[in-house]
């Protein structure tokens, strides 16, 4: 689904070589190792569970009590929605550092699942503060598994091993599968037995992630059993210098937010977690910049990395409003047909992993027919570009139609837009993160590249909180030509980011990567 899931293997492979032989099966899963099906099955249906809950979250939020949602006005849902991406991504840090440094990715992941499940189960009872938990302890439990699961796949192939690409390639049909199946199933049984009904769905989906994990754990050989850099005595009063300012920033956060809004309430959170979104990315980039670990050559690199980070950033707060404000367009302002079928407004969000499953093998055979040209800075501009055109395109449509609704169609080919600059921006996203990254910080690259959806949702909240009496033409319009005066920008300074790239790299080799 989406590309900031990415692959996972930043590196993936270091405290596997222990147990290497024990694991069982080697080429039974499509020539792949067995434990390949266990994590297969494990992210199938745990994203199964998150897009289909996601995908009628919106319409619960702000459907009226009486019609058995919370009543939650337009605004504030839309907001809500997206600051629960935020959170999900940022927590993610959080797993991923969990599992590094103390428990293991088996176990983040584990615990991660249980939390999420008691999370459904808490959606599916009609009281609304078991629905405000249930979406707190869903996004903390995916925090803890969703970057955990990825590095579990690494860890069973050897560094050399030729199936690891196709391994991963597999892995990744499994997360489309699972957001391809969840919106039309969940879908269904809101139908039939209302929002609760529909988040019974994703409670069995991720019951069924947790079977699989849980039998299937035989066949990972221990991978993710030891955490890769196990905190030591030495290290403890670091990190509870480190937890102290976290949770001083938290604080502060709030204290601003509630200084801001003058009460404290929905919007005071929305703005405490937007805030802490925005400042995590800034606070890591002076971290790494202040490191006296970090050389001359890492930090050209680094700047390099500063405008695709932005790039990045503005793409995912387009591409992230799938289940906020494109879903609210879907359910007010599109026509619900297409041929002759009835559509409900969730389905629009089954577009994406159904197109990426289309495109993916022509973009992954284009890049090679083309020498994987062009460079990274300019793949992430067209990756913005193709973003910024797509609310461009909704604008007019939307102009278009003088206040009616627009065709089904033109959604469609929204998500579809959307995804082509998904297939140029994000597949090469985290690579520019492994391959620009300090070597000091190179195994929290998945935490920097995380951060930049967690920013991008993190904006797209505080924009819809601000534009409460936007048309659809006014607010997708100027989304859409601000973001592509960003692309513009992107494309000006590919030749400099393609500069810096070169000149900090560690080999010629490396430099000639960059076309």
């Amino acid at each position: 689904m989406s590309g900031a899931e990415g692959n996972g293997q930043v590196d993936g492979t270091a405290p596997a070589a222990q147990k290497r032989s024990t694991l069982p099966g080697d080429r039974a899963f499509f020539g792949q190792p067995l434990g390949l099906f266990t994590l297969f099955g494990t992210e199938l249906w745990e994203r199964f569970s998150y897009y289909g809950m996601r995908a009628i979250l919106l319409f619960y939020l702000t459907d009226t009590v009486a019609n058995g949602g919370l009543g939650v006005e337009q605004t504030s849902g839309e907001a809500l929605v997206a600051i629960y991406g935020s959170s999900v991504y940022l927590l993610s840090v959080l797993g991923g550092w969990l599992a590094d440094r103390v428990i293991g990715a088996r176990r983040s992941v584990l615990y991660g699942g249980i939390i999420i499940a008691a999370g459904h189960v808490l959606l599916t009872l009609p009281a609304p503060l078991f629905s405000y938990l249930g979406i707190v302890l869903v996004a903390l439990g995916t925090g803890l598994l969703k970057p955990n699961v990825s590095s579990m796949v690494g860890e069973l192939y050897d560094r050399d091993d030729p199936r690891r690409d196709s391994g991963f390639s597999i892995f990744y049909m499994g997360i489309n599968i699972g957001s391809l199946s969840a919106p039309f199933l969940v879908g269904a049984a809101r139908a039939i037995g209302g929002y609760h009904a529909g988040f019974a769905v994703a409670a069995v989906g991720m019951a069924i992630a947790l079977v699989f994990f849980v039998a299937g754990r035989k066949y990972l050989g221990g991978s993710g059993d030891v955490p890769p850099n196990p905190m030591t005595a030495q290290d403890r009063p670091a990190v509870v210098r480190l937890v102290l300012v976290v949770l001083a920033g938290i604080a502060f956060a709030f204290a601003v937010a509630r200084l801001v809004r003058g009460e404290f309430g929905l919007s005071t959170f929305i703005d405490a977690i937007s805030y802490l979104a925005l400042a995590a990315p800034v606070a890591t980039f002076i971290v790494m910049f202040r490191s006296p670990k970090v050389t001359a050559n890492e930090r050209t690199r680094l700047r390099a990395y500063i405008p695709l980070f932005v790039a990045a950033m503005i793409f995912w707060m387009i591409f992230e409003q799938a289940a906020s404000t494109l879903a609210s367009y879907a359910q007010d302002n599109t026509e619900l047909s297409l041929f002759g079928l009835s559509l409900s407004p969730e389905l629009f969000q089954s577009i994406n992993p159904a197109t990426i499953i289309l495109l993916a093998p022509l973009f992954a055979w284009l890049w090679i027919r083309l020498d994987d040209r062009p460079p990274t800075a300019v793949k992430f501009a067209l990756g913005l570009t193709f973003a910024a055109l797509s609310f461009v395109f909704l604008a007019g449509a939307s102009w278009l139609a003088d206040g009616g609704k627009t065709p089904a169609w033109v959604l469609v080919a929204v998500y579809v837009i959307q995804t082509v600059g998904e297939l140029c921006l994000s597949p090469v996203g985290l690579a520019a993160t492994t391959l620009l990254a300090p070597r000091a910080f190179r195994g929290q690259a998945m935490a920097l590249w995380f951060l930049a959806p967690s920013a991008g949702n993190a904006i797209a909240a505080q924009v819809i909180q601000s534009t409460p009496d936007a048309s659809p033409t006014a607010y997708f319009g100027t989304i859409g030509l601000v973001a592509l005066v960003f692309a513009g920008a992107m494309f000006a300074l590919a030749p400099w980011v393609t500069r810096h790239i070169r000149a900090g790299a560690d080999s010629p080799g490396e430099a000639a990567l960059q076309h």
